[in-house]
């Protein structure tokens, strides 16, 4: 008897349950006829995320390219990347300095990504376009307000414009890789003529934003550049900040460095390090401690660009702006640190051998793990790329006025 009581209670239930919904569809298409299904649609809508899409060549990618993705997302709900190919990018421009898989790496780490596009086109033709806006879900394309010109005189982003899908972001003021390629070129130069020409260090030009010039000895023509234009504001490190600390019984893990000229090799010993705990704690060496360690012509970007460049890192949780080149007790203590890591490539590979170990304190306290880093891939590296082809770097970044290179 219990059991066909709870029978006919389900069969009740059942029935209830299908009424309920035969008189919602009832409902819902009387509210339709009576001339409101525009209304149900905006309804619909509001509920669809908006997909913004922005492309780029994201080539010796700094925090003026993390900002403008940045901005990017804030016009939407997810931010699809597109990456221009390398035969793209030598068909319109030149040759690229970093290739395709370590830019993909770099825009993949950005902490405002949600999607990327390998192999995007320079231009937003019909058929990407409409791609973009089928497959992709795209509702804008987003681009800054820095005139983007093909080869034959078009904008690149005309069609996108004229489809009404357009939007538009401002320009980060006070960097671009022209820039930071003629800071390279400067360096060079710097490093090959001799100090007795009492040439100030980069370091201190970068702090206090003059203008270097140097004698082109050969053409009696003088040549140079402002060597940094960037202003920081709280506001804009606030911007790039998590705003979240590490939770009680967090597992804080510590790697330092200068991170000069942020590029895959960084963001891949970030990774593997953020996956050794729960909370990534990153220490940005001051101008000054690089310059000493790399020489007058170090670092190439100064401390508070190098800090955000870091910090559009989705691995990354916190920076020590201007960290101690030396790891102390105090130091561990006050954040809490449970290890400090180091990566098999870097700069300073034999700091073991410095007179003074700047790790001894977290090897004698049994938290230090040297990682092995993913890629060869350093400061200088990027450097001999350009230095190596630097003709070609010059005409890719409209930088012809720079200083001759004088190779050592």
């Amino acid at each position: 008897m219990a059991s066909d009581g709870s029978s006919q209670s389900e069969k009740a239930k059942m029935v209830a349950t299908w009424l309920g919904v035969a008189v919602g569809v009832c409902l819902l298409g009387l509210y339709l006829k009576g001339g409101d299904l525009d209304q149900w649609r905006r309804m619909r809508r509001k509920k669809k995320k908006v997909r913004v899409y922005m492309d780029g060549c994201f080539d010796m990618m700094h925090y003026g390219h993390c900002n403008a993705l940045r901005q990017a997302r804030a016009l939407g709900d997810e931010l699809v990347v597109g990456v221009v190919s390398d035969a793209e990018i030598i068909a319109n421009k030149g040759p690229p300095v970093t290739p395709l898989h370590e830019r993909m790496i770099m825009v993949k780490a950005v902490k405002w990504v949600d999607e990327v596009i390998p192999d995007a086109p320079y231009a937003i033709t019909e058929d990407f376009m409409k791609k973009l806006f089928e497959e992709y879900n795209i509702d804008y394309i987003i681009h800054g307000d820095d005139p983007c010109v093909l080869p034959d005189g078009t904008d690149a982003y005309a069609l996108a414009k004229k489809a009404g899908r357009y939007k538009q972001i401002k320009r980060t003021e006070g960097v671009s890789s022209t820039d930071i390629v003629g800071r390279m070129l400067l360096c060079t130069r710097e490093r090959s003529i001799s100090d007795s020409h009492n040439h100030s260090s980069l370091q201190r030009q970068f702090s206090h934003g003059h203008s270097p010039k140097f004698e082109d000895r050969g053409s009696g023509t003088g040549a140079g550049t402002r060597v940094s234009h960037f202003l920081p504001t709280s506001r804009r490190i606030v911007q790039f900040s998590n705003g979240k600390g590490p939770g009680p019984d967090a597992r804080i893990v510590y790697i330092d460095g200068a991170f000069d000229l942020f590029h895959a090799g960084h963001v891949e010993i970030l990774r593997v390090a953020r996956g050794l705990g729960d909370f990534l704690l990153v220490g940005i060496h001051n101008d000054q401690t690089v310059s000493a360690k790399r020489g007058a012509h170090r670092p190439i970007m100064n401390l508070h660009e190098r800090s955000l460049s870091v910090l559009a890192c989705r691995y990354v949780d916190e920076v020590i702006i201007g960290a101690p080149s030396e790891v102390s007790k105090d130091m561990i203590t006050t954040f809490n640190i449970s290890l400090v890591v180091h990566g098999t490539v870097a700069e300073n590979i034999e700091y073991e051998k410095e007179q003074s170990n700047p790790y001894a304190v977290p090897i004698s306290m049994g938290i230090f793990e040297v990682l092995e880093s993913p890629l060869d891939i350093t400061t200088s590296t990027i450097i001999r790329r350009i230095v190596a082809n630097h003709e070609a770097y010059q005409v890719y970044f409209g930088i012809l006025s720079y200083v001759k290179i004088v190779e050592t």
